[in-house]
């Protein structure tokens, strides 16, 4: 089996002080993909820097302190791919690419609108340029896995209140659209919905009122593949008994070999 885990941290040093490398070594995922890590690598320590019976690869934002992305192996990947060919969003280290011998794992951090008109007109520039890229990776042939924080909840199920949110980032006509020409004109699965169909299913919580005590959250961190490898997908779970951040792990295990 495969188990490949993925968490926004909102930081990776507040992640790591909350515990997060000794759930890693508990949970032993054999990748681990982190958004938003708001560090650049001279910062971390060396516990998550260089952590023990992991390769890492960390890409900063150019931004101290701003959005960034990292990735975790037991095995070495045998390319590394950094940013996806965008200035704009390879400046904000939003994108990495891991090719292992049978499939391909991407830790990706979509931008969020929540901050105002000029950060959604940024998302939707983001959506814009990665479609064709997913274009490309679905025909590539490869068994692929994009993992993140997509900061996009599909449908009505996917959050609480949708009804008091359909004007609001994240759950806007267009990116919901967006999301459904992924799966249903490109071709790509969302493994998690695949197996799992219930509802109240949430992996991020405002950190206002009792929004994560009440379970009013919304489902936007995603691990979205290739339909053979999705096929292959035997469980699902997102972890809830600790927190890291205001987002929840998404741990998925498939049958094979990477």
């Amino acid at each position: 089996m495969i188990r490949i885990a993925t968490l926004n941290v909102n930081g990776i040093r507040s992640a790591g002080s909350k515990g997060l490398m000794r759930w890693v070594k508990r949970a032993e995922p054999d990748v681990l993909c982190l958004q938003e890590v708001k560090a650049h690598e001279a910062d971390i320590p060396d516990e998550m820097r260089r952590p023990t019976g992991l390769n890492a690869v960390i890409y900063a934002a150019q931004k101290k302190g701003y959005a960034g992305t990292a990735l975790y192996s037991r095995r070495k990947p045998r390319r590394v791919q950094l940013g996806f060919g965008v200035a704009e969003f390879d400046n904000e280290g939003r994108y990495i690419e891991a090719e292992f011998a049978n499939l391909t794992v991407i830790s990706v951090y979509f931008p969020s609108g929540s901050a105002g008109p000029e950060r959604q007109a940024s998302k939707y520039r983001f959506l814009d340029v990665f479609l064709p890229h997913l274009q490309a990776l679905r025909a590539s042939g490869r068994e692929v896995v994009f993992c993140g924080d997509v900061n996009i909840a599909h449908k009505e199920i996917d959050l609480k209140n949708w009804r008091s949110n359909q004007k609001n980032s994240g759950f806007l006509p267009d990116e919901r659209a967006w999301l459904t020409r992924i799966f249903e004109e490109v071709g790509w699965v969302d493994v998690f919905r695949r197996l799992d169909p219930r509802p109240e299913r949430y992996t991020w919580w405002s950190n206002r009122g009792q929004a994560y005590a009440k379970n009013v959250g919304w489902r936007i961190d995603y691990q979205i593949a290739t339909p053979a490898l999705a096929a292959r997908a035997k469980s699902a779970q997102i972890y809830t008994k600790r927190r890291f951040s205001d987002h929840a792990p998404l741990l998925i295990e498939y049958a094979g070999r990477f």
